[in-house]
C-alpha cells in the first residue's frame, strides 16, 4: 500500500480535462440532485451518466438474468461475457456493484464500464441492479448485493464462470457494497480473489478534512452526500451500522481479518478521499493485502469519464491489471 497516511505529498491541480468538465457542469445550470426528488435525480443521471463514457466495448454475449432475493422479491443482473464461454475452462468473474448514494444509477448507467473492465480483464461481468432508496431503504441495497454474489457463486457453472475465482467491486456506494460483500463472504465460505474499491464510500458521518476541504465546486457536494443518505438510512442508528460505514461504524462490526485482497482507488479532490486512504490502512491494519491507488487532479465520477479525460486509461489499466493478477490471468500487466 503506497502512502496511505498521506497519499498526496505533492498535492497537484485539478487535471486540465477535468477543469473542463467542471465548467462545462457549470454552465450547463443542471439542478444538484439534493434539490430534486429522488425520480428526477434518477432520470437526470441516467440522461447525464452516457455523455462522457468511453466506447462501448463489443461483447460475445450480454445477458440480463433475475436472481432471487432473500425477502422473496427478485433483481435483475445483467451478465457480460467478452468470449464463448469454455464449459471445460471456465473464466473468472466480477461481481460489479453501480455507485449513485443508493439512490440513482442502474445497470445501464454503467454498462460502458462493466464492458470495459470485461473486455480488458478478459472476465465475465455480473453487474447488479439492487434495489434503490428512498423506496427501499438501509440494508435492502446490501441483501441484495449480497444475495447476488451469492447466486453467481451457486450458478456459475452454467455460465461457464468459474467460482473459485470470483471478485467484486464497485465505485462510490457500489464500493461500499462491495467492501460489505468480501466481508459477509469470508463469512460465509465464499473466497475471493478480490475486492475492487473505486473512491469507496465507507465513513458514517462525513467529518473528514477532505469532506470539509472539498465540500463544494468538486462535482460530487457535502449537501448532495447528505441529501443521499438522508434517502438510504431508516434512521440516524442506521449511520452506525457497519454495513454502512465499514470504516467506522460500530454496531454489529465483525473483525476485517481474512478477507479478500483489496485494490482501493482514491481521487485527489474527492470527498470521500480520505476515507477511502482510512479503510485501506484498516484492511492493511487487519493483516489483508492492500493495494492504494492514489490518482492526482482527478474527482469523484473521474472512472466513469474516459471519453473526455484521457488519463482516465490509467485507471482504467490499473484496475484491469489487478483483476487479471488476481484472477492468474495473463500474467501480470
Amino acid at each position: 500500500m503506497r502512502g496511505a497516511s498521506a497519499p498526496f505529498h505533492h498535492p497537484m491541480p485539478l487535471n486540465p480535462k477535468i477543469a473542463q468538465v467542471l465548467e462545462l457542469i457549470e454552465r450547463a445550470g443542471r439542478p444538484p440532485y439534493h434539490t430534486l426528488s429522488a425520480q428526477q435525480a434518477r432520470a437526470s443521471y441516467e440522461k447525464s451518466a452516457p455523455i462522457l463514457e468511453i466506447a462501448s466495448a463489443p461483447m460475445y454475449a450480454v445477458e440480463d438474468c433475475i436472481v432471487p432475493t432473500r425477502d422473496g422479491a427478485s433483481i435483475r443482473a445483467r451478465l457480460y461475457q467478452p468470449v464463448e464461454p469454455g464449459w471445460a475452462d471456465p473464466i473468472p468473474a466480477l461481481v460489479y456493484f453501480h455507485g449513485g448514494g443508493f439512490t440513482v444509477g442502474s445497470v445501464d448507467t454503467h454498462d460502458a464500464l462493466c464492458r470495459m473492465f470485461a473486455r480488458d480483464a478478459q472476465c465475465a461481468v455480473l453487474s447488479v441492479d439492487y434495489r434503490l432508496a428512498p423506496e427501499h431503504r438501509f440494508p435492502v441495497a446490501v441483501d441484495d448485493a449480497f444475495d447476488a454474489l451469492a447466486w453467481l457463486h451457486a450458478n456459475a457453472a452454467s455460465y461457464g464462470i468459474d467460482a473459485a475465482r470470483l471478485a467484486v467491486g464497485g465505485d462510490s456506494a457500489g464500493g461500499t457494497l462491495a467492501t460489505v460483500c468480501a466481508v459477509l463472504a469470508r463469512d460465509a465460505g465464499i473466497a475471493l480473489a478480490l475486492q475492487l474499491l473505486v473512491y469507496p464510500g465507507t465513513g458514517g458521518h462525513q467529518q473528514t478534512a477532505s469532506h470539509a476541504r472539498l465540500a463544494d465546486g468538486f462535482l460530487l457536494s457535502g449537501k448532495t452526500i447528505q441529501w443521499f443518505f438522508e434517502q438510504y438510512v431508516r434512521d440516524p442508528g442506521d449511520r452506525d451500522d457497519w454495513r454502512f460505514a465499514p470504516l467506522d461504524g460500530t454496531r454489529g462490526a465483525p473483525g476485517f481479518g481474512g478477507v479478500a485482497p483489496a485494490w482501493i482507488a482514491v481521487a485527489q479532490y474527492d470527498p470521500l478521499c480520505d476515507e477511502g486512504v482510512a479503510y485501506a490502512e484498516k484492511l492493511r491494519a487487519a493483516g489483508n493485502e492492500v493495494t492504494l491507488e492514489c490518482y492526482a487532479g482527478m474527482i469523484h465520477e473521474f472512472f466513469k469519464m474516459g471519453g473526455f479525460v484521457p488519463d482516465v486509461a490509467r485507471a482504467h489499466a490499473d484496475a484491469t491489471g489487478a483483476l487479471r493478477r488476481a484472477f492468474g490471468t495473463f500474467g501480470s500487466d
